[in-house]
Formats: C-alpha cells, structure tokens, sequence
C-alpha cells in the first residue's frame, strides 16, 4: 500500500522566468524615458536571471538586457553634457 500522493511536476518555475524576462523589457523600455538609475539595473538583473534559469522568452529577455545597458549609457551621456545626475527632455 502507497501512502505518498503522485508527483506532479510544478510548472510555475518557467512561468516566473517569462514574467521575469517581459518585466525586464517593460522597465528597460520606461528606464529610457524615466528613472534609468534605477530601473536600468534592474532591468538588467531581472533578464540575467531569466537567461540563467532558461525563460521561453528569451528574445524579451535579450531585449529587456539591451534596454538596460541603453539606459545607463543613456544616464552617462547626459551626466557627461550637464555634470548632474538628473536630466529632463
């Protein structure tokens, strides 16, 4: 007699990576135009992981990864045009 329930296999980890690599697009996609500092790296770091753990959106994730390295060169060319950390359009 079998006391242990059947393994059912969780599927939520694939379905985090895609959210994680669409997330990473988003806030690199608003990190051009708002709050780069900030959202630039975590655009970055949200695709890193993505990539790492396998997504199945890994374009979204490449994009999400370019958009952050846009970002913070964004950020250093406006610091190096006015020497401040903010800029406004």
């Amino acid at each position: 007699m079998q006391l242990t329930a059947p393994a059912t296999t969780r599927r939520t980890g694939i379905r985090d990576t895609d959210g994680m690599a669409v997330a990473s697009f988003v806030l690199g996609l608003l990190g051009l135009l708002v709050l780069n500092v900030f959202l630039g790296p975590m655009a970055i770091a949200l695709a890193s992981v993505a990539l790492w753990r396998g997504t199945a959106r890994r374009g979204r994730a490449l994009l999400g990864l370019g958009l952050g390295v846009a970002d913070l060169l964004v950020l250093v060319a406006f610091v190096a045009a006015d020497n401040t950390m903010s800029w406004s359009l």
